[in-house]
């Protein structure tokens, strides 16, 4: 994969936590900036995917909501042996 080198402007606050989050996770600081910048885009693309079936099919009603939310803390629970945000 080919790299491009950027700068970018941070609030020293941010730029700290974020040298001690990649150093904590044994990763390059680019490396752990770069899985936040694609988490981003992957958000994007499922809101809009949400977006657009919404426009076709009407809004999600609540009980579909709450089976959603049902399947997702499910999952938390098999992944990671625990509740997560999902079931609260």
């Amino acid at each position: 994969m080919a790299v491009k080198k950027v700068t970018v402007t941070l609030p020293e606050e941010l730029a700290e936590a974020l040298g001690s989050a990649a150093r904590e996770d044994g990763v390059p600081l680019s490396r752990l900036v770069a899985t936040a910048a694609e988490n981003e885009l992957r958000r994007r693309v499922g809101r809009k995917l949400v977006a657009d079936w919404q426009a076709e099919h009407g809004p999600f009603t609540l009980e579909e909501l709450a089976a959603a939310r049902a399947e997702m803390a499910a999952a938390d629970v098999e992944a990671l042996g625990v509740p997560g945000p999902a079931a609260a």
